[in-house]
């Protein structure tokens, strides 16, 4: 079974376009390809019900339909912080309940995709943040590196925060998230030469951004 967590340089650096291109890209080579949003902040009507967009995007981009109790098994109303978020709604997220889950898709599933929240070091609560739950789930990482002014330094301290979990860096996405960025190539050429880990895939700005056109150079070990 593939697994991966997806998490990013910041939050709205397209970790979930990104993570649904990986589930189209997966299920090209793998029948039962799922992504997973462990924990999502903000709800939107769905299906008579409440949902988090992102865990709706990753669902679309899925070949196996499981209950939302595993794919997101914490949704939380408020778009905050998931620690700020949580004590709002009386919630205490549970990284071992998570694990719980991960393992119940990976038992199903020939890949699963994992979208962390915000950035690497988001706090789940006073004492969690988004790197315990990765490295509890011990999976790869890939690394959605928002090209904008500041990315450089942020891509550069999340892998080495990645690696200091005792984490695999699998690979990096450059999505350009800013029109208007001057020195793109030059940006890019920086971070290919300093990550230690393949270019994934390179995604312009899209006004309306398209998961399933997204083109990925995939690791020969998940093919």
């Amino acid at each position: 079974m593939i697994g991966c967590f997806v998490t990013g340089t910041d939050t709205g650096v397209g970790k979930t376009l990104v993570s649904a291109g990986l589930l189209h890209a997966l299920a090209r080579h793998h029948h039962r390809v799922v992504g997973m949003k462990p924990v999502a902040a903000g709800v939107v009507p769905w299906g008579g019900d409440w949902a988090s967009e992102d865990a709706i995007a990753l669902r679309a981009a899925s070949t196996v339909a499981v209950p939302a109790a595993l794919d997101n098994p914490v949704l939380l109303p408020d778009p905050l912080s998931p620690h700020i978020a949580a004590a709002r709604a009386g919630v205490q997220i549970d990284i071992a309940a998570i694990e719980h889950c991960y393992n119940a898709l990976a038992a199903q599933a020939d890949a699963v995709v994992v979208e962390g929240a915000g950035g690497f070091h988001v706090p789940l609560s006073d004492t969690a943040t988004g790197a315990d739950l990765a490295q509890a789930l011990a999976l790869p990482v890939v690394l959605v590196v928002g090209l904008r002014l500041g990315c450089l330094n942020h891509a550069l301290l999340t892998a080495e925060a990645i690696r200091a979990r005792g984490l695999t860096l699998a690979g990096w996405v450059a999505n350009q998230v800013d029109p208007a960025m001057q020195a793109v190539d030059e940006n890019k050429a920086y971070l290919g030469a300093r990550l230690g880990a393949p270019l994934l895939a390179d995604v312009p700005y899209q006004t309306l951004p398209e998961a399933r056109g997204l083109v990925f150079e995939l690791p020969a070990h998940w093919l």
